[in-house]
C-alpha cells in the first residue's frame, strides 16, 4: 500500500535503508560474536538491555570490551557466515530502477564489509565502528549515535533516515534498533520484532521471511509507485497548459 507521500509526490527519487544483522545476515552476527569470542558475562549485560534497564550503546560498548579474539580469527569467523542467498537478486532490483540501497546497521561495521565483500557486494554501510586496539582487545565507537536518540542506539537509524528527505525511503528491517525508524519511512518491509512493533503501533508495513519474499514486496510497490508519479505528472502538465 502506497502511503499519502508516495501517492502525492512527483519524485521517482527511492532510497533503501536495510539493517544488517538478522535482515542481511542469516542470524544476529553480533550475538554470535559473543557467543564464540566473549566472556560469559555478556549474556547478563544484554539481560540488562532487554529489560531496558540500558540502552543498546551502553550494552554493546560493554560486550565488545569481554570479546578475545585477535583480527585473524573474527575476520576468518565473519566470513564463514552467510549472508541470505536472495539478497545478491535485492541489490541487482534496486540498481535495475536506480534505487540507492545503504545498509543501516546497529551492529559492527567491521563485521558487516567482510560479510557483504565475501558475497561480491560493495554498499554504502553505517555502523558502529569496532576498533582494534591490539592483541586481542576491541573496542567499539559510535560516530552515528545522537544523545537524543530516543532508543539510546548505537546507531541512530532515525538520524541516518532524516538526511534523505527529499525522496522516498524504504526501511527493511527486524529488530528494535529500527523502530523509531519504522514512523519515518515510505515503506516498510519487517519480520521479527519489527513487524511486532509496526503491528502493535499501527505503522502500515509488508511482512516477509526473507529476501526472496521482500524482492516481491518491493517489485509490487514499484509498479505501484511508477503509475501514481506518471499519473501526478500527467496532472501538473494539464494544469501548466491550461
Amino acid at each position: 500500500m502506497l502511503r499519502e507521500k508516495a501517492r502525492k509526490t512527483t519524485s521517482t527519487s527511492v532510497r533503501v535503508f536495510v539493517d544488517f544483522d538478522g535482515t542481511i545476515s542469516v542470524g544476529d552476527t553480533t550475538d554470535r560474536i559473543l557467543e564464540r569470542f566473549a566472556d560469559p558475562s555478556w549474556q547478563t549485560v544484554e539481560a540488562d538491555w532487554v529489560a531496558g534497564r540500558i540502552g543498546s550503546r551502553e550494552c554493546l560498548a560493554r560486550q565488545i570490551d569481554l570479546i578475545r579474539a585477535t583480527p585473524a580469527a573474527l575476520d576468518a569467523f565473519a566470513c564463514a557466515s552467510a549472508v541470505d542467498p536472495h539478497f545478491r537478486g535485492f541489490v541487482a532490483l534496486c540498481a535495475a530502477h536506480g534505487f540507492p540501497v545503504t545498509v543501516v546497521s546497529d551492529g559492527l561495521d567491521r563485521v558487516a564489509t567482510a560479510m557483504l565483500t565475501r558475497a561480491g557486494l560493495q554498499l554504502p554501510i553505517v555502523a558502529n565502528h569496532l576498533e582494534w586496539l591490539g592483541e586481542d582487545r576491541w573496542r567499539l565507537g559510535f560516530p552515528h549515535a545522537r544523545e537524543d536518540c530516543r532508543a539510546s542506539a548505537g546507531h541512530c537509524k532515525c538520524a541516518t533516515l532524516a538526511t534523505e528527505p527529499g525522496g522516498l525511503r524504504v526501511l527493511i528491517g527486524d529488530g528494535r534498533s529500527d523502530f523509531c525508524a519504522a514512523a519515518a519511512a515510505d515503506l516498510v518491509i519487517a519480520k521479527g520484532a519489527l513487524a511486532i512493533y509496526c503491528g502493535n503501533n499501527r505503522i502500515p508495513f509488508e511482512p516477509f521471511t526473507d529476501f526472496a519474499g521482500a524482492i516481491q514486496v518491493f517489485a509490487r510497490w514499484i509498479g505501484a509507485l511508477r503509475p501514481a508519479a506518471a499519473q501526478t505528472e500527467e496532472a501538473a502538465r494539464a494544469q501548466t497548459s491550461a
